[in-house]
C-alpha cells in the first residue's frame, strides 16, 4: 500500500460501502408538512444526501412544489442535482407535464393518494421508497423505486453519487408518468 493509496481511494471506499448495503430494502419518510422554499427542504434532516433514498424522497417535495409554483420547485431540484443543474430539455419536460392538470402527479406517491380522493395524501406526508436487486448499477449510480396510489408499477428515480462529498444526487427522474384521473375530473366517474 502506497502513502497516498488511503486519500485517493477514500472516494471509492465511501461509493462501495454505500452501494454495497443497497440491495432488497425499503425506507419509509415521514413530512409533517412539505418544504415551501429550498431553504425549507435544505433544512430537512433528509438533505444530507448522505443516502440515495433520502434525495429520491425529496425528489417527490420538491415536484410537489414545482407544482404550486415551478419557480420554488426548480430551486429545489436544482439543489437536489447538486453540480448538475436542469438543463433545458429537463425545464422543457418539467413545464410540459405540469402544463394541463398533472399537478396532482407528484402528490400520488404519498400515503393515502388515490383517484377516488382526487389524491389528497394523509397527514402526516408519508412515502416509501425502494430498492431492489437490480437497483446497483455501479459504485456510483442507484436506481430506486416509489409506488403511486395511481398506478400499478412502481416509478424509478436515477441517483448519483459525488464520490468526494458523500452525497447522492439527482440524476433523473420518471416520476411524472401519467397515473389514473383523479375522481373529480374523471367523465366515466
Amino acid at each position: 500500500m502506497g502513502l497516498f493509496d488511503s486519500i485517493f481511494n477514500a472516494g471509492n471506499n465511501i461509493a462501495k460501502n454505500v452501494t454495497s448495503a443497497i440491495g432488497n430494502k425499503s425506507e419509509t419518510f415521514t413530512f409533517q408538512r412539505l418544504p415551501e422554499s429550498v431553504g425549507e427542504l435544505m433544512a430537512l434532516p433528509e438533505a444530507t444526501l448522505d443516502t440515495p433514498f433520502k434525495t429520491a424522497a425529496l425528489t417527490v417535495c420538491a415536484l410537489c412544489a414545482y407544482a404550486a409554483s415551478p419557480q420554488i420547485g426548480q430551486e429545489m431540484l436544482n439543489f437536489l442535482k447538486g453540480p448538475a443543474p436542469l438543463n433545458q430539455v429537463e425545464i422543457s419536460f418539467l413545464r410540459d407535464r405540469f402544463r394541463d392538470s398533472g399537478t396532482y402527479v407528484p402528490f400520488s406517491y404519498f400515503a393515502g393518494a388515490t383517484p377516488d380522493n382526487n389524491y389528497t395524501p394523509n397527514v402526516p406526508f408519508s412515502m416509501t421508497v425502494t430498492s431492489n436487486q437490480y437497483s446497483k448499477r455501479d459504485d456510483t449510480h442507484v436506481t430506486l423505486w416509489l409506488r403511486s396510489g395511481g398506478a400499478d408499477n412502481p416509478r424509478e428515480v436515477a441517483l448519483r453519487l459525488k464520490p468526494s462529498e458523500g452525497k447522492w444526487y439527482l440524476n433523473e427522474q420518471h416520476l411524472l408518468v401519467m397515473v389514473r384521473t383523479p375522481k373529480a375530473q374523471d367523465p366515466w366517474a
